[in-house]
């Protein structure tokens, strides 16, 4: 509850006090055109950013692994472009955090690291994640599990 009063109360009076004494400093116009150049860096920065990130996860798809790190660079470099359109200083630096890839992957290990994302998968501890063994499946295994089932085909 509190981090949503700091997110949507806190945020932008800063970002307003910040622009206004930015403004105040060089003058109306050069603040707004800081805040629309920026924009367009970051903009450019995301989708560059994307399309490697897009062209990382198809090769793991192509070689039959699951691309857990990519698609949560996905979520940041959403969030970063998300926060690179809204007008002020302190959205563009944590944007362009987002954007920068070592940054990126440090923000992706605390998310981890703070247990909002689980990224275990096939193979990982029994019992541990969204991929959990059926009760009385064969531990001995390499964690491949066998789904039984019946398949009819409707015409």
């Amino acid at each position: 509850m509190r981090v949503l009063f700091l997110l949507f109360i806190v945020a932008p009076v800063l970002e307003m006090w910040l622009l206004i004494e930015v403004g105040a400093m060089i003058g109306a116009l050069p603040t707004i055109g800081c805040v629309v150049l920026t924009a367009v860096i970051g903009a450019s920065m995301l989708r560059q950013q994307g399309f490697a990130t897009l062209f990382r996860a198809q090769q793991r798809l192509d070689q039959g692994q699951i691309p857990l790190q990519e698609m949560m660079e996905g979520l940041v470099l959403a969030v970063g472009g998300a926060l690179l359109l809204t007008p002020g200083f302190i959205t563009d630096a944590l944007g362009f955090a987002c954007l920068i890839a070592p940054l990126r992957g440090k923000i992706i290990a605390a998310v981890i690291r703070s247990g909002v994302v689980n990224m275990t998968g096939p193979g990982s501890a029994p019992g541990a994640g969204p991929f959990q063994r059926p009760p009385g499946a064969d531990t001995r295994d390499s964690g491949n599990v066998t789904i039984e089932g019946d398949y009819r085909r409707e015409e």
